[in-house]
């Protein structure tokens, strides 16, 4: 009876859920409950910049070069499967290209909605594009660091510091 009890057990395996990830980073770090859809909250609060002052500070001044790096993190974590051994170049094409719309048209703030879009469809995180460009659109700084602060839990996942 012993052993049949065993073989029972052994065949009750947990199954994956959408938090977990196989080979890679987690992309679920800070292990936010995920809803009925599969979906959850940001790690951390839009008005919780302050928590990562130097982050929040360098988007109220440069926030085309933190565009630009966590456009340039996100996308080697999408297209390698590991964190951007620079942490994202100042310089790329989505740094120039945030620094132009903001300075000629002050739209900036739509690259920003569009990375912040995908940055919710990478990590399974509720909302949709009106909040996104609320968020980017009445603070960007805030909107930027949050941004950042999600990338880099899924960064910090691998066992690295960046």
């Amino acid at each position: 009876m012993a052993y049949q009890q065993q073989q029972y057990y052994q065949s009750q395996q947990p199954m994956p859920t959408m938090g977990m990830q196989i080979g890679g980073g987690n992309r679920n770090a800070a292990g936010k409950p995920l809803n009925s859809d599969g979906k959850r909250e940001w790690s951390h609060g839009l008005c919780s910049c302050f928590e990562s002052c130097g982050t929040c500070c360098y988007a109220c001044w440069c926030p085309c070069i933190v565009h630009g790096k966590n456009k340039q993190r996100l996308g080697h974590l999408n297209d390698k499967g590991s964190p951007d051994p620079d942490g994202g170049s100042c310089c790329s094409g989505a740094c120039w290209a945030h620094c132009i719309l903001t300075s000629f048209v002050g739209l900036g703030c739509i690259l920003q909605c569009m990375n912040r879009g995908e940055v919710r469809g990478r990590y399974g995180i509720e909302g949709g594009g009106c909040g996104d460009c609320c968020a980017a659109w009445c603070c960007a700084a805030c909107d930027l660091t949050q941004v950042s602060r999600e990338i880099e839990l899924e960064e910090k996942s691998f066992g690295q510091r960046y």
